[in-house]
């Protein structure tokens, strides 16, 4: 039965966001309503029950606009409509009259740092040619080389190759993407106030918030000459310069942008949310999270970070620090539609890097061979730590499910751009984005009539919302009972440690509430208290390997 709930968790209304839980939605994997094979808006209207029956407080829509799908959405043909893939701007509005109806907010995807190539501004900087005010709305430049035949920079591409694609008139334009992605100019004032417009649009249909893609890439050094990057070619956050003086990335400019984003966000009561996507140094991360900003940003240090007692915790008061000193809440994930999904990650040797997780899907998950069991035993462990913090919960879809990733989709069915830009060397990340399963059988187990645009395992039925709805050990129900505990336990954001044994996290919050993950693969004693909740079941008073405990002291103030 569905539970109906406030989705505010804190007093004032206009800080609803500081200790929620927000459910990430990839729309075209989510559920499809018309059998097409493709996830759609009311698709996703039809199963916002299942959202508020888990508990969580709001809904976020990974990219649902006209595109052409060179980057899984996040290439935007039309900032202010539905693709019509996926439904019409009715469809959204019912949607979030629906949400809003079970208590859930809905907040939705900004891609401002590129549009796609069909968007109509771009089609109109071709048409016009070089010098022409359309083509200032994006970063168009001449060429090197004797004829203006090598790209004006070595900026190279997230995607692999070059951030530079040539025109038929011969100039070349900028794209940190793919190449269907160019990026817009901001020193362009157009560029800012039709943003700015896109931000009001979706906020009069009753959209709480936004989440912000690539926040840290917007502001680029345009002055010429420009300027080239030598052996300073990585992207990666730690690798970028303290003082913001990078041409390209985490620029001390970004911030005017959003404090003018903040001027529309605050003419709303509630004000606006936003969260941004910033893959910046931590010691940079505050200035987007601050209140004269977005006001919260992504913490992925969190996501990052080993299965381990020590470096989770100083991975947990970095975030915790972080987020003070700007006035935000911090942000925890465990899973998105960037990343290997964290039961498989869990289930790979301890210490396997990023790369070490992208060979492994070279071999379709086969090299090495992941302990399943182990790995969904430490999901549910984290799941419950993850939980408990204070801050924001990111919850992306089908976690709540226990989905590990496909990691042996065939060369053929691939579509993240990744694939075919790096020459095959990172298979990328279509392997989380695998449509749901909602049923144990049917066609597409419940996703829709109509298959599905990526292929499903032939055991996805297993792990079925249908079959795990009242099945009090899995991993459904788990999350369901912990976000009912939350709302109950949820006092303040305090945190306090307690001991320092190299295999437990332990911690309390207000009113006696204890969280204890053993880390380790050995049993620890369980500390005196009644149990609220376990990840994995107790034994003769002890903790097991790999589980985490909610616990509430007798002498609770």
């Amino acid at each position: 039965m569905t539970q109906h709930h406030t989705s505010a968790t804190t007093p004032n209304e206009a800080d609803w966001w500081r200790q929620a839980v927000i459910y990430q939605v990839y729309p075209r994997s989510f559920a499809d309503s018309d059998g097409d094979g493709l996830g759609d808006i009311a698709g996703v209207t039809s199963r916002l029950p299942h959202l508020a029956d888990l508990g969580v407080d709001a809904v976020w829509l990974s990219p649902f606009y006209p595109s052409e799908l060179a980057d899984g959405g996040y290439d935007v043909a039309d900032y202010r409509d539905v693709d019509p893939r996926l439904g019409t701007l009715d469809d959204f509005d019912a949607m979030v009259a629906a949400a809003h109806g079970l208590g859930l907010k809905i907040m939705v995807d900004i891609v401002p740092n590129h549009s796609s190539d069909q968007h109509r501004w771009f089609q109109e900087a071709l048409a016009a040619g070089p010098g022409s005010a359309a083509r200032e709305r994006y970063v168009f430049r001449e060429g090197k080389g004797e004829h203006g035949e090598l790209p004006p920079t070595d900026w190279p591409s997230s995607f692999g190759g070059p951030a530079w694609t040539r025109v038929a008139d011969g100039q070349w334009y900028l794209h940190l993407y793919a190449p269907e992605q160019p990026d817009f100019n901001w020193e362009n004032p157009e560029v800012r106030e039709d943003f700015h417009t896109t931000l009001r649009f979706w906020s009069d249909r009753g959209v709480s918030g936004f989440r912000i893609d690539v926040a840290h890439g917007l502001a680029k050094d345009l002055r010429e000459p420009l300027r080239d990057l030598g052996e300073a070619r990585s992207y990666q956050p730690d690798a970028l310069p303290e003082d913001g003086s990078h041409p390209l990335w985490d620029r001390d400019a970004v911030h005017e942008i959003y404090r003018g984003w903040r001027q529309v966000f605050d003419s709303y009561d509630p004000p606006r949310f936003a969260v941004a996507e910033a893959w910046v140094r931590a010691s940079r991360r505050a200035a987007y999270a601050s209140p004269g900003g977005l006001g919260q940003a992504f913490n992925f240090d969190f996501l990052g970070a080993r299965l381990d007692a020590p470096e989770m915790r100083a991975t947990i008061d970095s975030a915790l620090a972080g987020a003070r000193s700007a006035g935000a809440t911090s942000t925890w994930v465990l899973s998105n539609h960037d990343v290997v999904r964290h039961p498989s990650r869990y289930a790979l040797p301890d210490g396997y890097t990023k790369s070490d997780i992208e060979a492994w899907l070279l071999t379709d998950g086969q090299n090495p061979v992941p302990d399943r069991e182990l790995g969904l035993r430490k999901a549910r462990a984290a799941a419950l730590l993850m939980l408990a913090l204070p801050g924001s919960a990111y919850v992306y879809q089908g976690e709540e499910l226990g989905l590990p990733e496909v990691a042996d989709l065939a060369r053929d069915e691939l579509r993240d751009p990744m694939w075919v830009r790096s020459g095959g060397r990172v298979k990328g990340r279509d392997g989380c984005r695998v449509p749901l399963p909602w049923t144990r059988d049917g066609a597409a187990f419940g996703f829709g009539t109509g298959g599905s645009w990526l292929p499903q395992p032939a055991d996805w039925g297993t792990y079925a919302a249908d079959v795990q709805r009242g099945d009090k050990d899995s991993v459904l129900e788990l999350y369901r009972a912990a976000l009912r505990l939350r709302r109950a336990l949820v006092r303040d954001e305090t945190l306090e440690w307690v001991g320092t044994d190299p295999g437990l996290l332990h911690f309390t919050r207000a009113d006696g509430w204890h969280t204890v993950s053993n880390l380790s693969g050995e049993p620890a004693p369980l500390p005196p208290g009644e149990v609220l909740l376990v990840s994995a079941p107790l034994a003769d008073d002890q903790l097991p390997p790999w589980s985490t405990v909610w616990l509430r002291s007798e002498n609770r103030a």
